[in-house]
């Protein structure tokens, strides 16, 4: 018997993609859609976001009325997920995004960010942690053992093969992030320029779009860097796949991170990681074995890595067919999305008994 899902949260992600798409393929789901409308790009959009947030609960209870889905499903505590807790719905399952959502730790809604996310924990029939890197938070968060599933979406080996057709020639080095501040692409073109420096030739594609685009087009122009790094803007993800087999190196300097979906595709394409030493990296990274860890904001230690990694041809491989090996049974789509579905009915069946 099919059965319907309501989905809150920004469905245009390739995260919420891959999440709707499992739940479809796996668990014959039947999915509506809701996100807010207003964009957070402008300090008049954001109170305006605000404000809509505040005022969207009763279109909320109104689809549930309309669409009467078996299980209501949230993209952050603090956000959808609080969302979901005022729904009246019988089942809800809130998805932690990041390390914790309580982020960023300095906003003056931190406090109001804090008791919504303890109100959707205390709310949810589930809580759903892609890795147990977010474990902490929820235990902060006062959340049932017996209440937490840790199982990552994980990538579809379909696509991410592991046929890496890169060559040794020269330094490849891919980054598929966001172009936002958090993720820290200036430091990646700093140690770049840093690999010039020294005479080693190198090619940098920088994928996908946000805010920081413009100003990373100027860094690149004022470092000297047109001729070496390629921005592709946003890529459908089908094409993904063949532009990281096309790199040597997979390079992200976050400086928060939770459990990266983006990482995980490059370890399947046998890219070599060089991440930013944070603990959503070390959880699946040990330095100097299967990665690289860098502290953030520190061109100069990202640079030394790329370059000492580069000559290590017997140490990327080593590392490259352990982290498909580790993806292939850890963080595979079809198996985890087999599972996280089975969940979902279970707590159907177990809910209208």
């Amino acid at each position: 018997m099919k059965r319907k899902v309501l989905f809150l949260g920004e469905t245009y992600r390739a995260d919420a993609i891959t999440w709707m798409n499992g739940l479809r393929e796996f668990g014959d789901f039947d999915i509506t859609t809701w996100a807010l409308q207003t964009p957070s790009n402008s300090l008049k959009n954001k109170v305006l976001r605000i404000l809509e947030f505040m005022f969207c609960v009763l279109k909320i209870r109104k689809i549930i009325v309309n669409e009467k889905p078996a299980i209501v499903i949230a993209e952050r505590a603090t956000s959808y997920g609080f969302l979901a807790a005022l729904s009246g719905a019988k089942i809800v399952i809130v998805a932690q995004q990041g390390i914790s959502d309580l982020w960023p730790k300095n906003s003056i809604l931190y406090p109001f960010k804090k008791m919504m996310q303890d109100y959707a924990f205390k709310k949810a029939t589930l809580v759903h942690a892609w890795g147990t890197v977010m474990i902490p938070a929820m235990q902060e968060g006062k959340v049932s053992e017996s209440k937490i599933m840790i199982l990552p979406k994980g990538i579809d080996l379909e696509q991410f093969t592991p046929i890496n057709n890169a060559t040794f020639d020269k330094i490849t080095a891919i980054v598929t992030r966001s172009l936002l501040l958090e993720y820290g692409h200036e430091t990646i073109l700093k140690a770049f320029a840093i690999v010039k420096s020294k005479n080693m030739a190198f090619q940098l594609t920088i994928v996908g779009d946000g805010k920081m685009r413009t100003y990373l087009e100027k860094t690149v122009a004022a470092l000297g860097l047109k001729k070496e790094v390629d921005f592709t803007g946003k890529i459908n993800n089908s094409a993904l796949p063949k532009m990281l087999q096309q790199h040597l190196f997979y390079i992200s300097m976050p400086t928060t991170e939770g459990v990266s979906a983006s990482l995980f595709e490059a370890m399947a394409c046998k890219c070599f990681p060089i991440v930013s030493d944070i603990a959503g990296n070390q959880a699946f990274i040990k330095n100097n074995d299967n990665g690289k860890l860098i502290p953030t904001s520190n061109p100069e230690k990202l640079a030394d890595a790329i370059i000492v990694s580069f000559k290590n041809h017997d140490m990327i491989q080593n590392a490259v067919n352990r982290n498909f090996e580790f993806v292939f049974e850890h963080a595979n789509y079809k198996t985890n999305m087999s599972l996280i579905a089975k969940k979902y009915h279970d707590l159907i069946v177990k809910n209208n008994n």
